[in-house]
């Protein structure tokens, strides 16, 4: 289906107001007139009367009838929101009909707007490029390059004053917390809230999907807490036994239980006047969690088999990619021992939300790779050509910078050369499963089924989420959710939710 995407521009407007001259058409309707198409979508920064004339007018000379997208420019040169009003209708339209053929038309509109279209053409959405003149008609426009960008927004123009706020005071950062590769808001954000909660001793929970960096997390706010030169020690609490979850986590003196020769101390001891990372808190069974509840409020641990208690001096970061209010309306994780968890509390984006981030990430993982396998016989040191990188970029990463590792390591060692190709990244992509999704549209509408209920249950859960990756950054969290403004957002959340 050929569909035709173009900027509504001044000469189109022009051309359909001349009435003293009717052979003007403007390269919007030479196009149509040239061509085929199916579908036609206009981008108008216009009044809405103007816009709604030209394409009756169109209409009445082509047969087409366009579909008008509204956009509202600051400036029609302004790149980042040329490029986010383009990609907001060409997510849009790829979701509702993915098998389009697009055709991007760079003539209507001003040098800014061609420009992203071309970037957009020869990266994320590959398209058909064509202009149109008086003195040549229509031609398509072929670009000999092969082109890599990554859109990365523009943060000049307004300072993030919450990140302001939360950076004001702050020591200068520990190696830890400079490992984390960023460099967008969201990110910076999250980085200044650890950063802050390591000068404290409180109990830290860490939120986000499977392969976000929990753990880097965890160490950085140790590295960077006054706890840095005692013990950091991680536990994995899905990966130990259940039967022996009790005995690791809290020690067992000499022959409590069968098996038991020697005493030995517990995690929570080994990391007394240091850390402890409970990575998984929330695969914890029930009767561990009270355990590890009475530990936090009493902060003294008692050893199987023992009569008295030890006290102990222990800093707990957990970590989960649960939803713990589902946890514990589920009935599958303590609401108290949630709360005395989550005295400071981070919820780290996943990489699809980091504007700016990927191409960073993967500089700094194929340099680490490199330096890694540098010493191996007949190794050589690997770059990722522009078509990979592309494909890089455009994959969703649902398992986040933990996939992304993995699949540039797979690539580096199955390419035959010193190239990364497009090829090697494809292959390395193809053997990730991928992610389950779970779908709202196969409830049974049996008794008890309530529609308004269901609407409100989705949009609670997304408000929830925009509202906790963004740290409660209203303006960012309705961009986000693609709402018009954070004035909008407040009557979603009024409506859906308590402030």
């Amino acid at each position: 289906m050929a569909t035709l995407l173009a900027w509504l521009g001044n000469s189109d407007l022009n051309a359909s107001e001349s009435h003293d001259d009717p052979t003007k058409r403007g390269p919007i309707l030479s196009a149509v007139m040239a061509e085929h198409f199916d579908a036609l979508h206009l981008l108008a920064d216009h009044p809405l009367p103007r816009t709604e004339a030209y394409i009756q007018w169109l209409a009445q000379r082509s047969g087409l009838v366009a579909t008008h997208h509204p956009v509202k420019l600051t400036s029609p040169t302004h790149h980042e929101e040329i490029y986010r009003a383009a990609t907001r209708v060409l997510d849009d339209l790829r979701r509702n009909q993915p098998a389009l053929d697009w055709v991007f038309h760079l003539s209507p509109g001003t040098p800014a707007m061609a420009s992203i279209w071309l970037l957009l053409a020869k990266t994320r959405y590959p398209a058909r490029l064509i202009e149109s003149s008086r003195e040549q008609g229509v031609k398509e426009v072929r670009v000999p390059f092969e082109l890599s960008a990554e859109f990365i927004p523009d943060r000049t123009r307004d300072t993030d004053a919450t990140l302001m706020r939360l950076m004001q005071g702050l020591p200068p950062e520990t190696p830890a917390f400079t490992a984390i590769v960023h460099r967008c808001d969201l990110m910076k954000r999250t980085v200044a809230m650890a950063h802050r909660l390591a000068q404290h001793h409180v109990p830290v929970l860490i939120q986000g999907e499977s392969g976000t960096g929990k753990e880097l997390f965890a160490r950085a706010i140790h590295g960077a807490s006054p706890r840095s030169q005692k013990t950091f020690l991680t536990v994995n609490c899905g990966a130990i036994p259940p039967e022996l979850i009790d005995a690791e986590l809290f020690g067992h003196e000499k022959g409590a239980f069968t098996g038991a020769g020697v005493a030995k101390a517990g995690y929570f001891e080994s990391a007394d006047e240091g850390t402890l990372f409970l990575d998984e808190i929330g695969e914890l069974p029930l009767p561990l969690q009270v355990r590890l509840l009475r530990v936090l409020q009493e902060r003294e641990v008692t050893r199987i088999g023992a009569t008295k208690p030890r006290k102990i001096n222990v800093r707990i970061i957990a970590a989960t990619n649960r939803d713990l209010p589902t946890e514990i309306q589920a009935g599958r994780f303590r609401e108290d021992l949630f709360h005395r968890l989550a005295v400071g509390v981070l919820q780290l984006p996943p990489l699809r939300q980091r504007e700016g981030d990927l191409g960073l990430l993967i500089d700094a993982m194929l340099n680490a790779i490199n330096a890694e396998a540098g010493a191996l016989p007949d190794y050589q040191h690997k770059i990722i050509d522009v078509g990979a990188r592309n494909l890089m970029l455009n994959h969703p990463w649902p398992g986040n910078a933990r996939e992304l590792h993995n699949a540039l390591l797979r690539a580096s060692i199955w390419a035959s050369g010193d190239t990364i190709t497009t090829e090697d990244i494809a292959t390395s992509l193809a053997i990730t499963a991928p992610p389950k999704q779970k779908s709202i549209l196969g409830h049974p509408m049996s008794e008890g089924f309530s529609l308004q209920d269901l609407i409100s249950s989705v949009a609670r859960h997304y408000l929830e989420r925009a509202m906790a990756q963004t740290n409660g950054n209203k303006t960012e969290a309705a961009r986000l959710l693609g709402l018009n403004s954070y004035q909008t957002l407040g009557n979603w959340l009024q409506k859906y939710r308590r402030e």
